[in-house]
């Protein structure tokens, strides 16, 4: 598998994917079909000890031993912000893709092949379940955003940790949504909100301000960090019902 480069990712990042992508080959031989990178790291949105690396593994076979030979792997790569990969065989991306296609549209338009081949080239994801997935997600969030707020007990310390988070998980529903709007599909967090703020009509600041803390540009005191998550449930309901209402009117 040769070296492959990703723009915009930092020097140190790069090297890191490259030895991974050696030590994950060594450890899986010819079952090892494809690594694909996907996510932020991709989209160049990457911010070095914040974000997350996300890895699609293309195996022949995810038997039980192919997952216990990588547990020995993740233990260390983990530590890298290496989360733990998508193991799929090419019939099962085939499958997932119609199931979930909202999550594989994403990866399939931002995604690099650090080695092996492409499963993407000449696929097609399916939209039948396109407008199903997209409102599914936005109340899915927003109930997990309530659960997370009470498991954290509402400390501040839990708030930080949950919103970063959230943010994370929302940005491609609301790319859905230009999907759904037959709008442009952008890819940096800003944009992307501020798009479906001005189509749908919301003030969606609530999302905003939680991007700049992900980003370590805004560091909330102690009085500040309950109002910023109220302004990010308040934008995070008005957004399910918006596009509950905006599936009703298209369906």
């Amino acid at each position: 598998m040769a070296e492959r480069l990703i723009e915009g990712l930092p020097d140190d990042t790069q090297k890191l994917l490259q030895t991974y992508v050696k030590e994950v080959k060594g450890q899986f031989g010819e079952q090892l079909e494809g690594v694909l990178l996907y996510g932020s790291a991709v989209r160049g949105e990457f911010l070095p000890g914040r974000s997350n690396l996300n890895i699609l593994l293309l195996m022949s076979s995810c038997e039980r031993g192919v997952l216990t030979q990588y547990s020995a792997l993740h233990r260390r790569w983990s530590k890298e912000q290496i989360v733990v990969p998508l193991f799929l065989t090419e019939e099962e991306l085939r499958v997932s893709a119609e199931v979930f296609p909202l999550e594989f549209l994403e990866i399939q338009e931002q995604h690099r092949a650090l080695g092996g081949r492409d499963p993407f080239i000449g696929f097609h994801v399916k939209t039948d379940r396109l407008r199903e997935a997209v409102v599914q997600g936005f109340m899915s969030h927003l109930l997990r955003l309530r659960q997370r707020y009470v498991e954290g007990g509402g400390a501040d310390e839990a708030m930080a940790i949950l919103l970063p988070l959230s943010i994370t998980s929302i940005l491609p529903l609301l790319r859905g949504v230009q999907r759904l709007l037959d709008r442009p599909v952008l890819t940096h967090a800003d944009a992307v909100i501020k798009d479906v703020a001005g189509q749908l009509k919301l003030d969606l600041q609530g999302l905003l301000d939680i991007v700049l803390l992900k980003r370590g540009q805004i560091s909330p005191g102690r009085h500040e960090m309950p109002r910023l998550f109220d302004r990010y449930l308040q934008a995070a309901t008005l957004l399910n019902r918006a596009v509950e209402q905006l599936s009703q009117s298209r369906g």
